[in-house]
């Protein structure tokens, strides 16, 4: 017969005022989720309406016609892609909060242990995306600097 260890037999058990931290970052995780919704929504308005103008630009003399119609088409590409990748986070962060509230309420660890595993994801996405955006900064300043170097100054 196998023994098992004392760790393998630990079960953590949440305090009441750990539970009632736990409740209370659920609502918030929540309302920030709604809110994080209601700006994809606005993003993609801006999208459609980003088509509009630049369409509209494109028809004008220069200079403000001088990146033509097709830019349009571009900008609402772009605004599309910031609202695709600003979904992620905020699905993560409101299925969180969904699950945590209802684990409280049922006092369910499995659901618990769902939710928490949704804020790792919104954690690890938010965090990788930093990543991203810090060495596209980096990479621009080392563009800047050698573009410098190589021109001199105009």
């Amino acid at each position: 017969m196998e023994e098992q260890s004392t760790i393998e037999n630990f079960e953590m058990q949440l305090h009441q005022t750990a539970s009632e931290f736990l409740k209370e970052t659920a609502k918030w995780a929540y309302f920030l989720s709604i809110l994080g919704y209601v700006g994809i929504g606005f993003i993609i308005f801006a999208a459609l309406f980003a088509s509009t103008l630049f369409s509209a630009m494109g028809n004008m003399p220069p200079p403000m016609g001088a990146m033509g119609p097709s830019f349009g088409i571009v900008m609402s590409v772009v605004y599309l892609i910031i609202a695709a990748l600003y979904f992620f986070p905020v699905y993560y962060l409101n299925r969180f909060a969904s699950h945590a509230k209802a684990a409280l309420k049922e006092n369910n660890s499995e659901r618990l242990t769902v939710s928490l595993q949704y804020l790792k994801s919104h954690y690890k996405f938010i965090g990788i995306m930093t990543l991203v955006v810090f060495s596209m900064y980096f990479l621009m300043f080392v563009g800047m600097i050698i573009s410098r170097a190589t021109f001199g100054t105009i």
